[in-house]
This record gives C-alpha cells, structure tokens and sequence, in this order.
C-alpha cells in the first residue's frame, strides 16, 4: 500500500513539474505572422543559449543613424545543435543578415529562418518547416 502511493506520489509529482514546460510551448503561428516577412542587417548583441528556444538580439543602425534592438527566436539547442550551429558560432560583433517573420504584436521581435554571415556563411536558424 505505501508503496503504491509512493508510486503515485512520483508520478503525480512528475507529471505537475512537466505541464508548464508542455503548456508554455507554443507554435510558430501562434505568436509570428508568415505574412509579414523581416529581413535586417546589424551585429550580433546578445544571445540567449536555452530552451526552449534560443534568441538572440541584433543592433540594426537605421538610416537616421539610430540603433535598434531586434530579437530573434531560433530553434532549441539540441536542434540547432543537430544542424552544426553551436554556442561558439554565434560570437557577440559578428556581423549578420537575418531573414524570418516578424512578431504579431508588431514589436522588433521576429522568427529568424536564415542567418548570414559576413564572411558568406548561411545558417537555418528557424523552425524545421522553414526551411
């Protein structure tokens, strides 16, 4: 009997810590909109290596000389991982391209689908079906 519910009690317990992760996942369409494609230029700001899904932030320099932040959600890291794109290839000052699909809220958040390099090099950075 106390072993039973020792046995429930781990699954239980399992199960609760799961749900937040399971409910905070969302998909693509959900929260970006296919229809308004993004295309900037700048220097790679920061980035946040972490599931569930990495992001990373580009200083784009406006044509008034005014710098903005954009934020870029990317794949996982075990996914991105798997394609060849590490932690090391995303260097703070690297100067980048990035193609996705902007935010629908309209903010400077967007789905990154393809980065480029300075020096030439594209990566798929977005969701599988992107590509």
């Amino acid at each position: 009997m106390i072993r039973n519910r020792l046995f429930l009690f781990v699954i239980g317990f399992s199960l609760a810590l799961a749900t937040p992760a399971v409910r905070a996942h969302h998909s693509e369409a959900a929260e970006y909109d296919s229809t308004k494609p993004v295309q900037v230029s700048g220097t790679l700001a920061k980035v946040e290596w972490r599931n569930p899904h990495v992001w990373f932030y580009v200083d784009v320099m406006e044509d008034n000389g005014k710098v903005t932040t954009w934020g870029f959600s990317t794949a996982p890291p075990g996914a991105l991982m798997r394609r060849g794109v590490t932690k090391d290839a995303l260097k703070i000052g690297a100067v980048m391209k990035v193609e996705g699909v902007r935010a629908r809220d309209g903010s400077n958040n967007a789905s990154a689908h393809r980065v480029t390099f300075a020096d030439g090099r594209n990566v798929f950075a977005g969701p599988e079906a992107a590509q």
